[in-house]
């Protein structure tokens, strides 16, 4: 979950007993840069792990620190601190590095930075697999509904579509909806039998 509403998710998870783990993004700009400006360069990796796929490399290394107060976020208990290095393989390209961070309120006791970097993964995991065909696939950011109730429900109406061709077994989205595109009554018949 992004941070853009994200203290308001917080107190409601707490209030209910649950805990979370964020991602804070560049719309946080206060909460990233206090996060950037802990001393990371004195804490140790936590966790490490190297994907190959795609033609490329990529290694997560993941650094965790408990929080003291002072960071201005709601129950947090733990900040992450994520560095991803990219490099394509037999380019000979230095790799591309970006650093990101999240909070959690799970505890040192209750989360290890194993556990924090498999919760980010599967977070990461869903958010590619819906965000990337909404925007790339479905073409959601070159849209031209911008004004009014449009937009959201054209993201109500895509997330319709994703969902329907993925309930029925469909894991290629945009080649189901190229193969749909040829043959429209199938959209019919998949609108009325799902």
């Amino acid at each position: 979950m992004r941070c853009t509403r994200g203290r308001e998710h917080a107190e409601y998870l707490h209030s209910r007993g649950a805990h979370y783990v964020l991602t804070v993004t560049g719309n946080q700009k206060t909460l990233r840069n206090q996060l950037a400006g802990l001393l990371w360069k004195d804490v140790p990796i936590g966790h490490r792990e190297t994907d190959t796929g795609h033609g490329r490399v990529v290694t997560r290394t993941y650094k965790v620190v408990t929080i003291a107060a002072g960071i201005i976020f709601p129950h947090a208990a733990q900040a992450v601190q994520i560095v991803r290095t990219r490099k394509r393989k037999g380019s000979g390209k230095r790799a591309t590095r970006e650093t990101m961070y999240a909070v959690t309120s799970l505890t040192a006791a209750q989360a290890q930075p194993t556990e924090l970097a498999r919760y980010l993964r599967r977070h990461w995991h869903v958010e590619n697999k819906l965000h990337w065909v909404r925007d790339v696939t479905m073409g959601e950011d070159a849209s031209q509904a911008r004004t009014g109730g449009g937009p959201r429900m054209m993201a109500s109406l895509r997330n319709l579509a994703i969902s329907l061709l993925r309930l029925t077994g469909h894991t290629n989205i945009a080649k189901a909806i190229r193969h749909i595109g040829r043959k429209p009554k199938q959209a019919i018949k998949l609108i009325s039998t799902s």
